[in-house]
């Protein structure tokens, strides 16, 4: 059974880091595309960033620079280093794994508020 688990989210102020990290059970996780989206209250669910089995990332222009998505495949986790956080940054974030069949966590709440 394949599971995703995400944590790291929570309460910051703007200006303020996260790191967010995804642990996945029940796949082959060196050879899946990692990815991390992102869901606002009202708002469709939208990319933030991804790491291929190659480690090659892309990432939304709303976070490039201020965001960083890395990988430990000995660990079967991806992380998400958030810094210099904005409200604007504030949804429920999830983590996916893609190879064919895309498979995803349940989420983690950040709330970036002063």
């Amino acid at each position: 059974q394949v599971q995703l688990v995400e944590s790291g989210g929570g309460l910051v102020q703007p200006g303020e880091s996260l790191r967010l990290s995804c642990a996945a059970s029940g796949i082959i996780f060196g050879i899946y595309t990692m990815g991390w989206y992102r869901q606002a209250l009202g708002k469709e669910r939208e990319l933030v960033a991804v790491i291929t089995d190659h480690s090659t990332t892309n990432y939304a222009n709303s976070v490039k620079g201020r965001f960083t998505i890395s990988r430990d495949n000995a660990k079967n986790t991806v992380y998400l280093q958030m810094n210099s956080l904005k409200p604007e940054d504030t949804a429920v974030y999830y983590c996916n794994a893609i190879r064919g069949h895309t498979y995803w966590g349940q989420g983690t709440q950040v709330t970036v508020s002063s």
